[in-house]
């Protein structure tokens, strides 16, 4: 059996999939939106790059830019109300899919929870399935900071999550998806990694990824 052969059964196998969001599952990186909607898009831009390119520590990148954003409570609310996320081609069908065959669905992100909670309900992922960071804001609506408790405000933070999942909900295979250098570390712990390039191709992760695909459909037409 070859190396190609060997990943594409683990993935029939797996019995949950866990999946990056921005630049997976949807088509854009949520924080770059977030900081355009606060005046802050040029600033942010290559910074997100540096970190998706692993060219700092993930927690580093996720303070500066947060800093420069500083996005009040109710520019968040105001971002959500007017922003609506762009699904990537094929993922509802995939997630669909992946759960008529009884496989969980997770998404695990180094985003924020508040701006994933409305994907994960287009694509019928319960709440509780959300691995991602918290904003903090004060009392009077102020950013105050993230949570630096969730492990995916840290590099190597997708992995501790995967890890989490199979001790305490006893799952066997454990399949990541991503197009990063922060879900290309995930594995292990996962039992396989698939780089999805399909909004974004990253070298670091096409050359070092298990199996490579630019189309979800490639990945729906192997289960």
């Amino acid at each position: 059996m070859t190396n190609s052969d060997a990943i594409r059964d683990i993935w029939r196998t797996a019995d949950a999939v866990t999946f990056d969001v921005d630049s997976t599952v949807i088509t854009e990186e949520a924080i770059d939106e977030l900081a355009s909607f606060c005046g802050k898009g040029k600033e942010i831009t290559e910074l997100t790059k540096q970190a998706m390119q692993g060219d700092m520590t993930f927690q580093q990148s996720l303070s500066i830019r947060l800093g420069i954003i500083n996005p009040s409570l109710t520019q968040v609310k105001e971002f959500l109300n007017t922003h609506q996320p762009k699904l990537t081609t094929g993922i509802k069908e995939l997630v669909s899919t992946l759960q008529a065959h009884g496989k969980q669905v997770f998404l695990v992100s180094g985003g924020f929870r508040c701006l994933i909670t409305p994907i994960a309900a287009k694509l019928n992922i319960p709440p509780e399935n959300i691995y991602a960071n918290r904003l903090k804001f004060y009392f009077t609506g102020e950013y105050a900071g993230f949570d630096e408790t969730q492990p995916t405000s840290r590099s190597g933070g997708k992995g501790e999550v995967i890890r989490r999942l199979k001790e305490e909900k006893g799952f066997k295979i454990v399949v990541h998806v991503g197009d990063g250098s922060t879900d290309l570390e995930a594995s292990p712990p996962a039992d396989a990694f698939i780089g999805f390039g399909g909004n974004v191709i990253r070298e670091n992760v096409k050359s070092r990824a298990q199996w490579f695909v630019t189309n979800f459909d490639d990945l729906a037409t192997c289960l």
